[in-house]
């Protein structure tokens, strides 16, 4: 047996700021996908133009957030020193979860089982979309013990994944949600990308808190490799926009959001912005703003979100042979 002295995680003392904020916050924002009625979409979708590029919407996101949550929040919280951090980074991960578990709920909603196996085997051969699940999981796998630069590259990395390359895939249901279209199913798209703001904003305080550590050659060091990283992760996705958006005409508007949001990630982490300011879709810019599509993290539930009455736990409830 060996004779490691373990500490307990004490939230009565601070050991990292805002860490108790971001933990406090994270869980008022609670939901489940189960308690939005997406059924209500049924109707307007059986007569969609335009049901494959939605369809390969939430399939890419759902391989993100597959890797988000079994990979990604796993490694940077499992490395990551301070307890009450990590026990930050553990209750993002079980939101993670539910965000992948949501694009599901959708899919068994308004598709057939034979359209979302089609679906799940086009995740696994669309080149682009691999390629940045690829290349995101390989740096959280490089993470190594008594190693903060890799610690650091890997939470750099999963805040551009979150408040990066989520959005070309979150621009489409608050585009037609913004119109009044497919308007449950967007509404689960603003409950997570409220969950993803604070993911972003969190990690890359983290982040920032631990670049201050390093010394400036190594900070200039890790400047270029920043934004090395987020150039070829956004050459690829606009690779993946003209994809995945061919048939709607809408990929340059997608990719002033895809830029926008590169912006902000790069904002998250303490860096410069990389790309010029220009006009972003406003009904997309709106949508994130009104009631539950907010990037404002203090936001309550959204606006279509009604919480279920759920029976209280007995004795009973765990009796199977009634």
């Amino acid at each position: 047996m060996s004779n490691i002295i373990y500490e307990a995680v004490n939230w009565n003392k601070a050991t990292s700021e805002l860490a108790q904020i971001f933990w406090d916050q994270q869980w008022k924002q609670i939901w489940f996908p189960e308690e939005i009625a997406v059924s209500k979409d049924i109707k307007q979708w059986k007569g969609f133009e335009h049901q494959d590029t939605y369809k390969k919407v939430f399939a890419g996101l759902t391989l993100l957030d597959t890797v988000q949550t079994n990979i990604g929040m796993n490694r940077v919280a499992a490395y990551t020193d301070d307890l009450q951090e990590k026990a930050v980074l553990t209750v993002f991960d079980a939101f993670e979860a539910i965000h992948a578990k949501s694009y599901s709920y959708i899919f068994t909603t308004l598709c057939t089982n034979e359209e979302i196996d089609e679906l799940f085997e086009w995740v696994k051969k669309n080149e682009f979309l691999q390629y940045k699940a690829n290349k995101i999981a390989d740096i959280y796998n490089s993470i190594e013990e008594n190693n903060p630069e890799s610690l650091w590259k890997a939470m750099f990395s999963s805040v551009m994944l979150e408040s990066f390359l989520f959005y070309s895939g979150f621009f489409y249901p608050l585009y037609l949600g913004g119109q009044g279209f497919l308007r449950n199913s967007a509404e689960i798209i603003s409950l997570i990308l409220r969950d993803e703001s604070i993911h972003g904003v969190a990690v890359g305080f983290f982040a920032q808190n631990l670049f201050k550590k390093f010394s400036k050659e190594k900070q200039e060091e890790l400047h270029l490799w920043g934004y090395e990283l987020l150039l070829d992760l956004y050459q690829n996705e606009m690779k993946y926009t003209d994809d995945i958006y061919a048939e709607t005409g809408l990929s340059p508007e997608v990719k002033a959001y895809v830029r926008y949001n590169a912006n902000k990630a790069l904002m998250n982490v303490g860096f410069e912005s990389m790309f010029p300011e220009e006009e972003v879709n406003p009904i997309v810019m709106n949508g994130i703003r009104n009631e539950g599509s907010t990037y404002d993290f203090f936001s309550q539930k959204g606006s279509t979100y009604a919480k279920a009455k759920v029976a209280p736990i007995t004795d009973d409830t765990f009796n199977f042979n009634r």
